[in-house]
């Protein structure tokens, strides 16, 4: 079925959203960003709830709109306060985009905000789809926002078995969605397709009896077996192991951080330096990684090695115990008390294991010492 014979009449789109908005208005869920809806907290929205999950996505929400609640706040604030806050979201280039946005706004804006689809485009870190739901909830601007939930609801209600990452699989949903996209009332229609994809026409169980467009719906009558309902994609990119080794490097009751650089995996973040390497770590043994420095002595293991999944990348972490001696100095990033660099912001695999690195380090520290 193809968008541009299915339903290009008006009175057929009129229909399709009428029952659409009617369910909507029935099942919308009370999330805060919907009481009063302004470009600055649905911005903060949309940033957040990128790759992230409504519940966990919520506080972070909250706290960052009780801590900062305007662009001119959020942009006094300092890069290393927004990461601390944003940690544990993951994907942190958007925590950094996010402090360079409000910063671009508070000085192009200073009494306001961008209230077209170009001004928000030119920001860093919105794209198509985040500028399209700030203008159409917030300025009724008439454009659709098309993000993965309204991919997957269409293509299932259009019966388009390309892949959506491929033009041949997207191009038609988006010009659907567009020609689908409520001029009066363009806000509430795509928060709509959204919360139907949120709520009824999920990933891996459709509630297809329960869906306002269930009459009209091309995938209605099929087997719901996993794989067996659109959206399809071509090609998914294979998760590869790495070996991934913290060096927790100790000085009189100190630890050494580094910053680690904007671009890359935990960029921005504070965290023990690393090293790393393609596929899975060696058994664990007594022996030492090579030497980092002469002046460091080893002290081996330190903690439990742990496993965390990035995007692409499945880490098996491994920290490593060094120490250095009384009369030495190293400038490799920065010396913290543990509690003081409990404070940085840290990638969420380190916050999660910190108490255990931090007294594994400590009792043989001190022993050491005696």
């Amino acid at each position: 079925m193809h968008p541009k014979t299915a339903f290009s009449e008006d009175v057929a789109l009129n229909m399709l959203r009428s029952d659409l908005h009617r369910w909507y208005l029935e099942h919308e869920r009370p999330l805060p960003w919907r009481e009063k809806p302004e470009p600055y907290g649905t911005w903060l929205c949309e940033v957040i709830m990128q790759q992230t999950r409504i519940d966990q996505g919520t506080a972070y929400w909250e706290r960052f709109m009780h801590r900062w609640p305007n662009f001119q706040a959020l942009a006094n604030a300092s890069v290393d306060e927004v990461l601390k806050e944003w940690q544990g979201l993951g994907y942190y280039s958007r925590a950094r985009n996010l402090h360079k946005a409000a910063q671009i706004i508070s000085e192009e804006f200073p009494n306001g905000y961008p209230q077209e689809m170009n001004q928000w485009l030119a920001l860093p870190g919105v794209g198509t789809y985040t500028a399209a739901a700030i203008c159409s909830i917030c300025f009724e601007t008439p454009v659709a926002a098309v993000d993965g939930n309204v991919l997957r609801v269409l293509s299932r209600f259009l019966g388009i078995h390309e892949p959506i990452d491929r033009p041949s699989g997207r191009k038609p949903l988006e010009t659907f969605a567009q020609a689908w996209v409520d001029p009066k009332n363009p806000g509430r229609h795509n928060q709509a397709i959204m919360e139907l994809g949120a709520l009824t026409c999920t990933p891996n169980a459709p509630d297809c009896a329960s869906c306002p467009l269930q009459k009209k719906c091309a995938s209605s009558f099929m087997p719901h077996k996993k794989g067996s309902l659109p959206p399809f994609k071509q090609g998914k990119i294979k998760v590869q192991d790495v070996a991934l080794q913290f060096h927790v490097i100790v000085h009189n009751g100190l630890v050494l951080m580094n910053k680690r650089p904007d671009s890359g995996v935990w960029g921005g973040l504070w965290a023990f330096p690393t090293s790393e390497k393609p596929g899975l770590p060696a058994a664990e043994t007594d022996q030492p990684p090579a030497s980092l420095n002469e002046r460091l002595i080893s002290r081996g293991p330190c903690g439990t090695p742990v496993k965390h999944l990035l995007s692409h990348r499945r880490l098996h972490v491994q920290f490593w115990l060094w120490l250095l001696p009384e009369n030495e100095s190293l400038d490799w990033g920065e010396w913290h008390t543990w509690e003081s660099a409990m404070e940085l912001a840290l990638p969420r695999v380190l916050e999660s294991c910190w108490t255990d690195v931090k007294n594994s380090a400590e009792q043989k520290e001190s022993k050491t010492v005696a």
